[in-house]
């Protein structure tokens, strides 16, 4: 917003209510000429010029999608296929996404080469499941197979006891 300073003998009557005039006009035509560019960004622009970025930018809103979650998901695009193909990727893109922390095992020895073990917590698998499947389709890496693993928190109590013991053993020479 502009701020016109009036000299004090100015600042009075009909003049007073022309620089409100003017300021006023002059914020109304500063927002048409921000418009354009607010369409521009994800998270601040209209729903049709959101669908004309998704588009362009080769993301498809799933059913039930949030409309937050489809906003993240059409700013990281170009970021999220970069990252695409590698554990730091992967793990960095379902930060972005909101899916949180997610550990990634790939060639484990006890399995066949091309299984790579997602593992996460019960709550991220229920609560993104369609999100996941959509980015395993999107940015995972082809011909492999995913399986999740659920991890969980178990609290552990350890108590420490003295225990006196007295070791003697006789040396005979």
């Amino acid at each position: 917003m502009i701020k016109i300073e009036l000299p004090s003998w100015a600042n009075l009557g009909q003049i007073d209510k022309l620089k409100n005039l003017i300021t006023t006009w002059w914020d109304l035509v500063e927002s048409w000429l921000r418009w354009p560019s607010e369409q521009l960004d994800p998270e601040t622009c209209g729903l049709a010029a959101l669908n004309l970025l998704a588009w362009q930018r080769n993301v498809n809103r799933f059913d039930g999608e949030s409309i937050d979650l489809y906003r993240l998901r059409v700013k990281y695009a170009f970021v999220n296929a970069k990252d695409a193909g590698s554990v730091a990727g992967i793990k960095r893109i379902f930060e972005r996404l909101g899916v949180g922390y997610v550990e990634v095992i790939e060639r484990d020895p006890g399995k066949d080469w091309d299984v790579i073990q997602l593992q996460l917590s019960d709550a991220q698998l229920s609560q993104n499941q369609a999100l996941l499947k959509l980015l395993l389709t999107k940015y995972g890496r082809t011909c492999r197979r995913y399986e999740f693993y659920l991890i969980g928190t178990v609290d552990l109590g350890i108590s420490a006891h003295e225990i006196e013991h007295q070791w003697f053993f006789d040396e005979a020479s």
